[in-house]
């Protein structure tokens, strides 16, 4: 065969991608496609182009609940941008500590915190409970913010201390001559010097907390409190049923901030992703 028919291995590998890509894409394109249908022509005609459109689905769905969606959309970014805040700040320090100070038993403390790691997050939720109720949380934030103050996401910590790590100690030494003690060290030169790492973790923390249905329908049960995960679950009722439209439409709009964030950040998470653990 003449080597100008044969196909060139880098386009056979781009073409592979890009179906590849739509392939995982489907379900996607296929709930914005079903967020402008009809609701009786979402099941009827499953192709990705609709026949009829409609943006009757957006309208409904924006005023279906007790509160319009976009009440719920603000609880979720107050609790998404508390707890990634709080990731930020905790999680930074305990890796500085780590990584950084030598403390009695720091390895042990550091052993223990990467087993936490393969500790499923479903054996603590009673204990947790238990101790959130004591404190008359329920119904609350704080059972879902102040964790995170506390520097509980062990994979954050052992993210920052494998790249504080990669860092040359002479950095603090040289700040350590200029009469500078560990904070202002921190703060000065180790901080800016981990922002992908940080970027990291706050990605991944929006993401997550976002997201996350489970911790925030277990202790955000009254009707005002409620995110955006909790809210979706309210279109389906004990039956089954639902408002299938204006469920697919809410959460079109609820993975806006997710692409946004990801979009803003993503230079920064593969920087973080890709040089941490070089050491």
């Amino acid at each position: 065969m003449p080597v100008l028919f044969r196909p060139a291995p880098r386009l056979v590998r781009h073409v592979l991608l890009i179906a590849f890509g739509l392939f995982m894409l489907y379900p996607l394109l296929w709930m914005i496609s079903s967020s402008i249908k009809p609701e009786e022509l979402i099941f009827r005609e499953p192709g990705l182009v609709p026949t009829e459109v409609t943006g009757a689905n957006y309208t409904e769905g924006w005023a279906a609940l007790k509160h319009t969606f976009g009440y719920y959309l603000w609880n979720s970014a107050v609790i998404t941008v508390l707890a990634v805040v709080g990731n930020l700040l905790a999680c930074s320090l305990a890796a500085y500590a780590f990584a950084r100070l030598e403390f009695p038993l720091k390895k042990v403390w550091f052993a223990i915190m990467l087993g936490s790691i393969m500790l499923p997050h479903h054996v603590t939720v009673v204990p947790q409970y238990i101790m959130f109720a004591k404190f008359d949380w329920i119904n609350t934030i704080w059972p879902i913010i102040a964790p995170k103050f506390l520097a509980t996401d062990a994979f954050f910590i052992f993210l920052m201390v494998q790249f504080i790590r990669t860092l040359p100690r002479e950095l603090d030494e040289a700040a350590a001559i200029d009469g500078a003690g560990h904070w202002r060290t921190f703060i000065r030169v180790i901080m800016p010097l981990c922002v992908p790492a940080l970027a990291t973790t706050a990605i991944f923390t929006f993401i997550w907390t976002w997201n996350d249905f489970f911790t925030q329908n277990l202790y955000l049960t009254n009707s005002d409190n409620l995110t955006v995960p909790v809210a979706l679950r309210q279109f389906m009722d004990s039956s089954g049923e639902s408002s299938w439209g204006p469920l697919f439409a809410m959460s079109i709009i609820s993975l806006g901030p997710i692409f946004g964030f990801f979009l803003a950040g993503q230079k920064y998470l593969v920087r973080g992703m890709a040089t941490t653990g070089l050491k």
